[in-house]
C-alpha cells in the first residue's frame, strides 16, 4: 500500500449532526438534523495542507427535515430533498426557485448531468415516490416529466444514472431499467446480507452496485465489466469515484482501491464515518455526524515514486497520465515506467504480456532480446544494463521465453521489411537511459534473424529452413554457421550458405558429409539437387564439384547438366562440352543426344560432332567384332550387329538419315573407304552426290532395295539437283562407272555389272518421276520392245490420262469465260440519262453534269450518305 491521499479536518465538533453533504468548487453545503443549511467556503493555503473555513451563511429555516441535497454549478442550483419533496433553490441566495409538486412522497432522487458535443449541458432526474420512479429534465427554470412513471417492485433505496439506464437497489435485489421508451426492467442480482443496499455513479458514466463486502461495475446492459469484484474489508455504506481511485466509507474508516489494477491502496482512520462527496476533481469531504474531512491527495510525483519501489507500474502509469507536466516530460515518464512495467512482467515470467508490452512501446529489440541468455554476443550483452537481475530461466520456463520472443521478433521483423527502404531517421528507445540502441534498420534486422534462428532451434527446428530460405533473409553469416554447425543442422546449414551465395562453402559441406553413415546428407543427390539450381554465372563451381559425383554414379551425375531446369537449360552448352569430353568422354555422347533430341538443339558444331563420337564409338567396337569373326565368316549388315556395335551403329544411321543440321562436307573425310560404306552413302546423299551414294547401293553393297530406299528418300521434283535421281539410278543399273569413280577406294571388289533386269523394274514402277527420253535413250540398243512394254504402256496411260484431264480444265475454263461475258454485256446495258432535272439523293440539289448509273449523288455527298456512287 501507499498513500493516495491526507485527511485534514474541516470541521470538527459541529454541535449539530450532519445529515447530508453537498459541494462544489471552493464551497461545502452541510445539511443538518434540526433543518439547518449551512454554507462554508474553504481556501487552501498556498504550499501547506491547511486550509481557511469560513461560514458564509446559515438558514436555520430552510426546513424542518433536509434528506438530500445535489449541486448543479452549471445552473446555479440546488436541488434537494425536503420533507419529501423535491425543491430547487437559488445556489447563491437560497431563494426557491420551484417545487415538484408531482414528486411529494419523495424518498429518494438522483440527478444526471449530460454534456452535449456542442457543450450545452442536459440535466436529468429520477426520483423514488413511494413504488413509483419518475423522470424529469430541467429546462426554462423547471423540472418536465421526461416520461411517464415507472412502477417498481418495492421502494426504492439507492439508485444511480448509467448511461440511459437507471440502477436501482431494493431492500432484497437490484435492477436494471432501461430508458428505450417501454421502460424495460431487468432483474440483476440479491443486495445479499446488508439491508442497505449502494449504488454509486462511476465517472465513466457506469455504477459500482455493492453486494456485502463486494462491489461489481455495471454498464447501461447491466453487464459485469470487470473480471472480478472489488472486495472490501467491511460493507461500505458510501461510496465516491475519484479516478484512478474508489473510496469506500465503512463503519470504522475510509478505504481506498482501485479497479483495475484491483488493489488496496489505503486505510484512513476516521471517527465514524457516514458521507462521502466531492466538488470535482481530487476534492473529496467525508463526514460523520459531527466531523467533516477533507481528502487531499498527496502528489502524484511522490505517489509515483512509491508506487515505483513497490513495483505498482499499472497504477503508476494510469497516475502518470494525470500529471501536469508538459507533453514531453509526462511522455518520457509514460514510456519510463513502461519498459519498468514491461522488464518487471518479465521478471514475473509473464513473457506473452511483457513481450506485448515492449511491442507497443518501440524498445530497442537488442535490450529484449538480452533479457535472455546466450542470443547475443557476449561483448555486446555487456553493455545492456537492466532496473534488476535477471531471472534465471532454464527448462520449460526457457522454452515459454523462448516462444513469446520468437512473437515478439516476428511482429518486430515484418515491421522493420517494410520500413527497410524507408529514408525516413530510424530510431528506437532504451529500456534503460544511458545505453546505447541500435541505429541501422540492416543491423537489427540482422540480430532478429539470427536470434530467431536460435529460438527456433531451442522451440521448433522445423521452421529454421523456412527461415533461412526467405528472400529478405537477414541472419548473420558467422553467428548462423556457429549455432547450426553446433547443433549437426547441416541441412539448414546448406540452405544459409545458399541464400548468402556461399556455393562452394556449401558443396564442400555436401561432399564431406556425402560419405558419413548416420548423416541425413549422405549420398550425391542433394549434391545434383544442389549444382543444378546453380546457372551459368556459377559455371566454373559447377565444373569443380561435379567430377566427384560424375565418378561414383556417372547416370546422376549427368543430370546436372540435362535435367529439364531452366538454370540447366541455359548453361554454355560448347562450354559442358568440352568439359566432358575432357574428363568424362563416355557421358559426351548422352549429353548430346539430350540437347539435340530432347532441347532441339540445331547448331550444326553439336550435330557434328555426335556424329565424329558415334562414328568413333562404331570404328573402336567394330575392331574388336571383326577380330572375333572366326575366319571365314562375313559380317553382318550394318545396323545388324549384335550387342553394343549394333545399337551405336544404328544410333549413327539413323541420326545420318534424320538430323538435317549437321555439314556432311566437313564429315566425308572422317568416312574411310575400306568401311561404313552405308555412312558414307548417307553423307553423299546429303551433299547431293546422288550417282555416287547409289553406285555404293547398287555396286558394292549390291542392295537394290536400299537404292530404291535412298531414290524414294531423295526425290522431289521441284528441285533440280534431286528431280533426275531415279534416272541416276537407272544409269547405274545400265552404264555403271569404273570402280574408281568414288575415289581411292582400297577394297577388292569385283567390277560392276549391268543390271538390265533391276533397270526394267525400275522403269515399270518409278515410270512418273523418270524422262521418258532420256530413260529411252540409256537402254541398251538391242533392248526388245516386249521388255519395255510394260513401261511404254504406262507412260502412254499417264500422258492421255494427263490430256484427258487438261481437255476437260479448258471446257470448264471456257465455260466460267463465257459467263464473265455475259454477266459484263448484262451490266452494260444499264445507262442512266442525266438532265438538268435530276438531283442528288443526299442534298437534293441539281447535278448538272451527265453520268451512267443508276441513281444520283454528289461526290461530296458520298462520305455524308456513307455510299458508294
Amino acid at each position: 500500500m501507499h498513500d493516495a491521499y491526507e485527511p485534514v479536518p474541516i470541521l470538527e465538533k459541529l454541535p449539530l449532526q450532519i445529515d447530508c453533504l453537498a459541494a462544489w468548487d471552493d464551497w461545502l453545503l452541510v445539511g443538518t438534523k434540526p433543518g439547518h443549511l449551512l454554507l462554508y467556503r474553504i481556501k487552501k493555503d498556498a504550499g501547506t495542507n491547511r486550509f481557511e473555513v469560513t461560514l458564509e451563511k446559515s438558514n436555520k429555516n430552510f426546513s424542518k427535515k433536509i434528506q438530500q441535497l445535489f449541486v448543479v454549478s452549471q445552473y446555479k442550483i440546488l436541488i434537494s430533498l425536503l420533507e419529501n419533496n423535491i425543491h430547487v433553490h437559488d445556489l447563491l441566495t437560497f431563494q426557491q426557485i420551484t417545487v415538484v409538486s408531482k414528486a411529494r412522497g419523495a424518498t429518494l432522487f438522483a440527478c444526471d448531468l449530460q454534456q452535449s458535443s456542442s457543450g450545452e449541458a442536459k440535466l436529468r432526474m429520477c426520483v423514488a415516490v413511494k413504488r413509483k420512479i419518475q423522470l424529469y429534465y430541467w429546462k426554462d427554470r423547471e423540472f418536465h416529466e421526461l416520461q411517464g412513471d415507472f412502477a417498481a417492485p418495492d421502494i426504492p433505496k439507492s439508485m444511480a444514472w448509467c448511461e440511459n439506464s437507471i440502477c436501482v437497489g431494493f431492500k432484497r435485489d437490484y435492477y436494471l431499467i432501461r430508458m428505450d421508451g417501454r421502460g424495460s426492467v431487468k432483474e440483476l442480482f440479491p443486495t445479499g446480507k446488508q439491508l442497505e443496499p449502494l449504488v454509486a455513479p462511476l465517472a465513466d458514466g457506469k455504477v459500482a452496485v455493492g453486494q456485502d463486502d463486494l462491489t461489481v461495475v455495471l454498464n447501461e446492459e447491466g453487464v459485469c465489466t470487470q473480471k472480478c469484484a472489488l472486495n472490501w474489508t467491511d460493507i461500505p455504506v458510501a461510496m465516491e469515484h475519484q479516478p484512478p481511485y474508489i473510496i469506500a466509507v465503512l463503519s470504522r474508516y475510509v478505504e481506498i482501491r482501485t479497479l483495475e489494477p484491483r488493489l488496496l491502496v489505503q486505510s484512513v482512520e476516521l471517527q465514524r464515518p457516514r458521507f462521502i462527496t466531492s466538488a470535482g476533481s481530487n476534492v473529496v469531504y467525508v463526514a460523520s455526524n459531527h466531523f467533516v474531512w477533507r481528502l487531499v491527495p498527496i502528489s502524484i510525483a511522490s505517489q509515483i515514486r512509491q508506487l515505483l519501489q513497490d513495483k505498482q507500474f499499472e497504477l503508476a502509469l494510469q497516475l502518470a497520465k494525470m500529471k501536469d507536466d508538459s507533453d514531453a516530460d509526462k511522455r518520457q515518464q509514460i514510456h519510463h515506467i513502461q519498459n519498468l512495467f514491461a522488464f518487471n512482467l518479465f521478471c514475473q515470467k509473464r513473457f506473452d504480456d511483457s513481450m506485448q508490452v515492449f511491442a507497443k512501446l518501440g524498445t530497442d529489440p537488442t535490450h529484449v532480446i538480452g533479457l535472455y541468455p546466450d542470443l547475443l554476443p557476449s561483448d555486446y550483452r555487456k553493455q545492456l544494463h537492466y532496473p534488476n537481475p535477471l531471472p534465471v530461466l532454464s527448462g520449460a520456463e526457457l522454452e515459454k521465453a523462448h516462444l513469446a520472443l520468437i512473437d515478439y521478433l516476428t511482429q518486430k521483423r515484418s515491421h522493420l521489411v517494410k520500413q527497410l527502404n524507408d529514408s525516413d531517421p530510424f530510431t528506437t528507445s532504451p529500456l534503460m537511459e544511458g545505453t546505447p540502441t541500435i541505429k541501422s534498420r540492416k543491423k537489427l534486422l540482422q540480430i532478429i534473424d539470427t536470434t530467431l534462428l536460435k529460438c527456433y532451434l531451442h522451440t521448433n527446428v522445423a521452421l529454421v529452413s523456412p527461415l533461412l530460405r526467405l528472400e529478405n533473409n537477414h541472419c548473420h553469416i558467422e553467428e548462423s554457421e556457429y549455432v547450426l554447425k553446433k547443433a549437426h543442422k547441416y541441412s539448414e546449414l546448406i540452405i544459409l550458405y545458399e541464400k548468402k551465395g556461399l556455393h562452394q562453402k556449401a558443396l564442400q559441406v555436401l561432399l564431406d558429409q556425402s560419405t558419413k553413415a548416420n548423416s541425413p546428407l549422405k549420398g550425391h543427390e542433394r549434391t545434383v539437387q544442389y549444382l543444378q539450381r546453380l546457372g551459368v554465372e556459377n559455371l566454373g563451381i559447377i565444373f569443380e564439384f561435379s567430377p566427384w559425383v560424375l565418378k561414383i554414379c556417372p547416370e546422376d551425375g549427368l543430370k546436372i547438366f540435362t535435367e529439364d531446369l531452366t538454370e540447366v537449360e541455359t548453361l554454355p552448352r560448347d562450354k559442358v562440352l568440352n568439359f566432358l569430353k575432357e574428363g568424362f568422354q563416355e557421358l559426351a555422347i548422352p549429353y548430346l543426344e539430350h540437347i539435340i533430341h530432347l532441347w532441339d538443339e540445331t547448331r550444326p558444331e553439336f550435330h557434328n560432332v555426335l556424329i565424329q563420337l558415334y562414328l568413333e564409338k562404331v570404328q573402336g567396337l567394330m575392331k574388336v567384332y571383326l577380330n572375333s569373326l572366326p575366319e571365314g565368316q562375313t559380317p553382318v549388315a550394318a545396323g545388324k550387329e549384335a550387342g553394343e556395335l549394333g545399337e551405336y551403329r544404328s544410333k549413327l544411321l539413323s541420326f545420318l538419315e534424320v538430323s538435317s543440321s549437321y555439314e556432311p562436307e566437313r564429315l566425308i573425310s572422317d568416312f574411310p573407304f575400306d568401311g561404313l560404306l552405308e555412312e558414307r552413302a548417307l553423307l553423299l546423299g546429303r551433299m547431293g552426290k546422288h550417282e555416287q551414294a547409289l553406285f555404293i547401293y547398287v555396286h558394292i553393297l549390291k542392295d537394290t532395295r536400299m537404292a530404291e530406299e535412298y531414290c524414294h528418300g531423295h526425290y522431289d521434283p521441284s528441285t533440280n539437283g534431286n528431280k533426275d535421281v531415279y534416272l541416276s539410278l537407272l544409269r547405274m543399273y545400265l552404264s555403271p562407272p569404273d570402280v574408281h569413280f568414288l575415289g581411292p577406294i582400297k577394297m577388292e571388289l569385283c567390277e560392276p555389272q549391268a543390271n538390265l533386269q533391276a533397270a526394267l523394274k525400275v522403269l515399270q514402277l518409278h515410270h512418273s518421276k523418270l524422262n521418258t527420253t532420256k530413260a529411252i535413250n540409256l537402254l541398251p540398243a538391242n533392248t526388245q520392245i516386249q521388255e519395255i512394254q510394260v513401261f511404254l504402256e504406262s507412260v502412254l496411260e499417264e500422258k492421255a490420262g494427263r490430256k484427258r484431264f487438261d481437255q476437260v480444265l479448258k471446257s470448264l475454263l471456257q465455260a466460267e469465260f463465257l459467263r464473265v461475258q455475259e454477266e459484263h454485256i448484262f451490266h452494260q446495258q444499264v445507262k442512266c440519262v442525266i438532265t438538268d432535272e435530276k438531283t442528288c439523293r443526299v442534298c437534293k440539289k441539281k447535278i448538272g453534269n451527265r453520268y451512267k448509273v443508276t441513281f444520283f449523288i454528289h461526290y461530296s455527298c458520298r462520305t455524308i450518305n456513307n455510299e458508294d456512287t
